[in-house]
């Protein structure tokens, strides 16, 4: 249709005015030729495209710059190789090392230069060493017939849930050693007395053998006993001197017994101190501040009120044994988070977690041990992590499989190491040597088949697997706390 003009339409032209009208007059809305509105329409959207093409060709090149200015970076140094996966080390904020770290050592054992965490032995092909920040728990309680007359620990009860319902539907009774034992492995040494000389003799030299140089070992007071056990504390000298025959160092873990209280740990310190004091196997860990000090593990610490521990443990207590001949650096439990609150009050120096499962308690857990070494840096606490090489309590409590820790040859416990290790210990400590009952023990093991058992085995590796990779991470350890000191 043609307008009322006599003239086409011009875009643009002077004659048309905004509204689209000739000389003057307006052109009716539905007349609008397209090509009016879509002249300006066009043009926007090329200025629109100009400039996202601009913004995605500035956005380019700064990617572009960031990514090659990344690669012209460093990465941050971490653990070595000898320690695989333990690179996030080198996020975390540099603490220097107590000075000196822990003495367990007799004058004249070290190498000129030598760290006073180790004693150094050469043999015909080699120099070795034990470390004395790697603790081992060690348990004595085990009698056979042949020493003790009749076998102990090793018959050990199926423990009963306390749920009857469940109680109903799992074996009860004792074992009966020596072919049905308390342990889902059988020992090398078979069911042993802890007695007997030989036996100690064999187990220092596998804790040699393991790197490990002081035995932290479970203590009760003369003529007291766990539940189903018979005193041991007259084998402590025989212990002491199997140990310092290889040159390891002994500790003290208090269990405990029943009516342990504040009084009567002041009186077990003053009997360990008195009696073992001046032996040259009772370990001694020196402080930041230089002092000297014995080192206590007091297992199942908050079971004892935090008021009650600060009569003993703080300078004002009512019987403190601070800066007395019996001040010490003891060690509390730590199980649920809330722990470390009480242990702080309580005046101890520092907090260990034992138990080898890991998730089975807060203070047990390794995705917590971070947190909880920041605490006790902030409180001027040593944190002491446990591990163990897996977990299985079955023969004794056959209702726990939940918490079972599958060793799967040797990877849990590597793990737990490489966990231990992350978060820069001053001291790493064993779970166990020989606690059988449990299964975390690291002690020489056999494949044996009952007719009624098919115990557990270290294979296809060899019995000496678990003690061989407690050496190459102890050696591991005292390595990169040499690299954490530069």
């Amino acid at each position: 249709m043609r307008s009322s003009c006599s003239t086409p339409a011009r875009v643009g032209g002077p004659h048309w005015g905004v509204a689209g009208g000739c000389e003057g007059k307006q052109r009716p809305p539905a007349a609008r030729l397209p090509g009016a509105a879509a002249a300006p329409q066009t043009a926007t959207m090329t200025r629109l495209r100009r400039k996202a093409l601009v913004a995605l060709f500035l956005f380019t090149l700064f990617i572009f710059g960031t990514m090659m200015g990344l690669r012209t970076l460093k990465p941050s140094d971490g653990f070595s190789d000898l320690a695989p996966g333990l690179d996030s080390i080198g996020e975390r904020s540099e603490r220097r090392r107590q000075e000196a770290g822990d003495v367990g050592v007799s004058p004249g054992h070290f190498h000129e230069g030598g760290s006073d965490t180790k004693v150094v032995f050469s043999k015909s092909d080699r120099d070795y060493s034990i470390f004395y920040d790697v603790h081992i728990f060690y348990y004595l309680w085990y009698g056979s017939p042949s020493v003790d007359n009749k076998y102990i620990h090793w018959d050990h009860v199926m423990v009963p849930h306390w749920d009857p319902k469940i109680a109903a539907s799992h074996a009860q009774g004792k074992h009966t050693p020596p072919e049905d034992v308390a342990s889902s492995f059988y020992p090398e040494l078979g069911p042993y007395s802890s007695r007997d000389q030989k036996v100690l003799e064999s187990h220092m030299s596998q804790i040699e053998a393991a790197a490990a140089g002081v035995v932290v070992l479970s203590w009760y007071p003369p003529g007291v006993a766990d539940d189903h056990g018979e005193p041991t504390e007259d084998l402590v000298p025989a212990v002491m001197d199997a140990a310092h025959r290889h040159s390891i160092k002994v500790a003290f873990h208090i269990q405990p017994y029943k009516g342990r209280t504040d009084q009567s740990m002041h009186d077990n310190i003053r009997y360990i101190i008195d009696r073992y004091g001046k032996h040259a196997a009772f370990y001694r860990f020196r402080t930041s501040t230089g002092e000297v000090l014995p080192l206590f593990y007091i297992y199942d610490s908050y079971l004892t009120p935090s008021e009650s521990w600060a009569e003993l443990l703080t300078a004002k207590g009512s019987r403190s044994i601070r800066g007395t001949p019996y001040d010490g650096i003891f060690l509390a439990l730590i199980v649920e988070e809330r722990h470390k609150y009480d242990i702080l009050a309580s005046g101890f120096n520092g907090v260990y977690t034992y138990f080898a499962s890991n998730g089975f308690s807060f203070g047990s857990s390794h995705q917590n041990w971070k947190a909880i070494k920041a605490f006790c840096d902030t409180n001027n606490l040593l944190f002491i992590p446990s591990v163990g090489p897996g977990y299985i309590d079955t023969a004794v409590r056959p209702w726990n499989n939940h918490n079972t820790r599958n060793r799967v040859n040797g990877r849990y416990y590597e793990t737990s190491l490489q966990a231990a290790l992350s978060i820069r210990p001053e001291i790493v400590t064993i779970t166990s040597f020989n606690q059988w009952h449990e299964g975390t023990q690291i002690e020489r093991a056999v494949p044996k088949k009952t007719v009624t058992r098919l115990y557990l085995d270290y294979q296809p590796n060899q019995p000496d697997h678990f003690l061989q990779l407690t050496r190459q991470w102890a050696e591991t350890f005292n390595k990169e706390k040499d690299k954490w000191l530069m």
